[in-house]
């Protein structure tokens, strides 16, 4: 009997296989290992359960009669709400033509039987983990996003090892949307993120982190000794390459003129950085969230200060 969808996990896995004792077998050894299985042995009945259970993954047979596995992931993949639904296909023959048509049908991975346990249970967390991770990616920047960034510090902070969280925007960059529009704005953001980028990568060991929280806002999780070098030759390289951005005038004569209903036109200068660094050592911090806080709080005030400017807390409290 498949369990009702009031009782499954965050983690649902979607089994459609027209063999109920293979069916069966899979189930069992995905619930052995953590997930909360429902089963299907058809495709019509595999459609009806992705709308109502909402599964994370399918794991589906490729040869069924009436709808197969090729037909039935077509019809998923051009569906709006279930298109980016991870599919793992299982095919008898481990033929070459069988693996094709599978992933050309959109299936992510394939599985070939009689498989082993083991290697099944590994591709449904790597896909599933690759899945929630290109969710979690900027779709401009490529970076990883809020989520992402909250796991890292949390990483972090149980690791024990003293760090730095740097809260960093693009200073005028209101300006840059009003008078070239949001294409241009998101050349500067891909900017920033490429320059930075550049910048964690070359920085050395310990391994630094960048994430995109949104916007022209971007987060960098790196030691206490690397802040200066990395923002100096980040900022440094974005302010260079960014000039490049605006029109020769604008350039030339170092602002840019927009519309404010209030103030009428006004001139604002190029952009600038502003960044926000808060210490893991300068307090007691248990959530993530806390420090991006003091970190944003620390960014609000850098952008007091002319031009591109990084602010440090230096505060200490419980």
């Amino acid at each position: 009997m498949n369990p009702s969808v009031e009782s499954l996990s965050h983690e649902r896995i979607l089994v459609v296989d027209d063999d109920v004792d293979i069916a069966g077998f899979i189930k069992i050894e995905l619930e052995m290992a953590g997930f909360d299985v429902v089963v299907a042995h058809d495709g019509e009945t595999a459609l009806d359960l992705v709308t109502r259970c909402e599964p994370d993954l399918i794991i589906l047979d490729l040869m069924m009669p009436v709808l197969d596995g090729v037909e039935l992931t077509r019809r998923l993949r051009a569906d709006a709400i279930t298109s980016a639904l991870p599919i793992i296909m299982l095919t008898a023959k481990g033929q070459t033509v069988d693996k094709v048509l599978g992933l050309t049908a959109g299936a992510d991975d394939y599985v070939v039987k009689p498989f082993d346990t083991l290697e099944l249970v590994a591709r449904v967390r790597g896909t599933l983990r690759r899945n929630q991770e290109f969710r979690e990616v900027s779709p401009l920047t490529g970076l990883p996003g809020n989520n992402r960034i909250l796991r890292e510090i949390g990483d972090r902070l149980r690791a024990k090892e003293d760090f730095a969280v740097c809260y960093c925007d693009i200073d005028g960059f209101k300006a840059v949307n009003d008078a070239y529009g949001f294409a241009r704005g998101d050349e500067f953001i891909a900017t920033l993120a490429r320059k930075l980028l550049q910048a964690v990568g070359d920085i050395g060991p310990p391994s630094a982190f960048l994430g995109h929280v949104g916007g022209d806002d971007f987060v960098v999780i790196c030691s206490p000794d690397q802040i200066r070098p990395l923002t100096d030759r980040a900022v440094t390289e974005f302010e260079a390459a960014a000039d490049r951005l605006y029109d020769v005038e604008d350039r030339a004569r170092g602002y840019v003129s927009v519309k404010s209903r209030r103030d009428g036109v006004l001139d604002v200068g190029l952009v600038t950085v502003s960044i926000g660094v808060a210490l893991s050592s300068r307090r007691h911090y248990v959530d993530p969230r806390e420090l991006i806080a003091v970190a944003s709080e620390m960014k609000t005030v850098a952008k007091t200060q002319p031009g591109s400017f990084v602010a440090v807390d230096r505060r200490s409290g419980s």
